[in-house]
């Protein structure tokens, strides 16, 4: 899979984001992206094939496998990566329409890719989105396979099993700590989201107040 586009993206949001936002770009990209690319993939690349149980029936493993992961984790962690990341074209396309205009029209902003006006609520939006997808994962995540942790054994009576049968599943404390570092990460992306949101917020109701205030004693 190829994530020359989301990298590119991350690189072009990056130049209208606060300090804040900065920093969840870097987090993306060096603890979230590239860890899934250098690392996290080649832990989950061969989970079905190395998934055992301790009888050889025909279909027995398939159905627990399917079972215990309808999803398999990197998949889903991949799709949230994707999904987290898509609202800040929101951001890319508005700053796209606004210079297009600056260059076929009159000048209309001084600074087109500055935050202010509707920018600012594209902006805004775009990091609610963020972090409501974010949650959303955490959720899926948490019931889909009931709870952040990956057992070494699970049982398994379904057809076309013989009866109740051991299950393994392969590497599973190495998959269980690249699973807690997900959920870490997507809390801190989660937290600089809201921190971001909170400080827009402040500043530009703050810069609003100022304006009436000296409209009042002018």
């Amino acid at each position: 899979m190829s994530w020359a586009f989301l990298r590119d993206l991350l690189s072009g949001v990056n130049k209208y984001s606060t300090g804040i936002g900065r920093i969840w770009v870097a987090v993306v990209f060096m603890f979230r992206l590239l860890v899934y690319v250098a690392a996290a993939e080649n832990i989950w690349k061969h989970e079905h094939d190395e998934f055992e149980c301790n009888v050889k029936q025909p279909g027995c493993e398939n159905v627990c496998f399917d079972h215990f992961f309808p999803v398999s984790h990197i998949r889903l962690w991949a799709l949230q990566l994707i999904m987290v990341s898509t609202p800040s074209l929101l951001v890319v396309f508005h700053v796209a329409y606004r210079e297009n205009r600056e260059r076929h029209n009159q000048k209309l902003y001084k600074t087109p890719g500055k935050i202010d006006g509707g920018l600012l609520c594209t902006y805004l939006i775009s990091l609610i989105l963020k972090t409501g997808l974010e949650i959303v994962f955490l959720v899926l995540f948490y019931k889909l396979y009931n709870g952040f942790k990956i057992p070494h054994l699970v049982k398994c009576d379904i057809k076309p099993c013989p009866n109740t049968v051991d299950c393994y599943i392969s590497k599973p404390t190495e998959k269980m700590i690249f699973l807690y570092f997900l959920v870490a990460t997507s809390c801190l992306c989660i937290v600089l989201n809201l921190s971001e949101l909170s400080y827009l917020i402040f500043k530009y109701s703050v810069k609003c107040y100022l304006k009436r205030h000296v409209k009042k004693q002018q």
